[in-house]
């Protein structure tokens, strides 16, 4: 399968930059009408969303290349190379959210009620996005067998995919698109229920995708490490502890203290 779209003036458009992209509009246009709700300003949601994208896909490619410096310290050019795959999620998300931080710091905003209006859209966006990695070719996990593959009634075209050079492998990136879209549709549950707490969307995205992530790491081939560990298993645990904290503030209030859906509270 060609990872290019289509070419135009000898410009290459990618399924990878392409499934990015989808995933950041659609994240927009929710976090947009979401932000209505509580009348944020569209001015602060698109400048928040401008350089959060700017810096999070930076942040990104700069925590892939850090961690896989053995190799870039040699392909000095191929650093920039973002089309060609080599993305870290928790790279964009930790460096997201510094931005997020810093932008509603500055204009006394409050930060846990902008990550919970971003973690819905956000959870989706990964979902779309992983989409890319199935079109380069990469993200996937250990060699199985085709029977195995069709017992789990996976897709036909992509355990089709999934034979490289004659071997089967196992389609990481499809268990995790298939996990955060099961994420995105309880976060959106959940953010309908009567007495979800400021803080509670958040901890829920970050314990369902940090469980989702462990699990799915530990059969990927292609995983950035630090001393033997797999960064991505360490983070997702991290992820699920502060989960677990933020959920538990939220059930120490009472029950109409500080709820989501009260556009009252800022």
């Amino acid at each position: 399968m060609s990872p290019v779209f289509f070419t135009i003036f000898g410009l290459e458009i990618r399924y990878y930059s392409l499934f990015i992209l989808i995933g950041v509009f659609i994240a927009y246009f929710m976090m947009t009408k979401e932000a209505k709700r509580f009348n944020i300003s569209a001015d602060d949601i698109f400048n928040m969303f401008f350089w959060t994208m700017i810096i999070g896909i930076a942040g990104a490619r700069l925590y892939y290349v850090v961690f896989n410096w053995e190799y870039f310290s040699s392909h000095i050019s191929e650093i920039w190379q973002i089309w060609q795959g080599g993305l870290a999620i928790h790279g964009g998300i930790i460096f997201g959210l510094i931005t997020i931080a810093i932008y509603t710091k500055k204009y006394n905003i409050r930060l846990i009620r902008i990550l919970d209006m971003a973690v819905v859209p956000l959870i989706l966006a990964q979902a779309i996005g992983r989409w890319g990695n199935f079109f380069n070719s990469e993200a996937y996990g250990v060699a199985t067998s085709l029977n195995h593959l069709q017992s789990l009634h996976i897709p036909e075209f992509v355990i089709r995919e999934m034979n490289i050079n004659g071997i089967y492998y196992t389609p990481t990136f499809f268990y995790e698109s298939i996990w955060c879209f099961i994420g995105f549709i309880i976060l959106l549950v959940a953010r309908k229920t009567k007495y979800i707490k400021i803080g509670q969307l958040t901890s829920i995205y970050m314990m369902w995708y940090g469980v989702g992530r462990f699990f799915i790491e530990a059969s990927r081939t292609d995983s950035l490490t630090l001393l033997g560990f797999k960064v991505a298993q360490i983070v997702s645990i991290i992820m699920f502890i502060i989960g677990i904290v933020l959920f538990i503030i939220g059930l120490k209030k009472s029950k109409y203290e500080d709820l989501y859906n009260d556009t009252n509270v800022k």
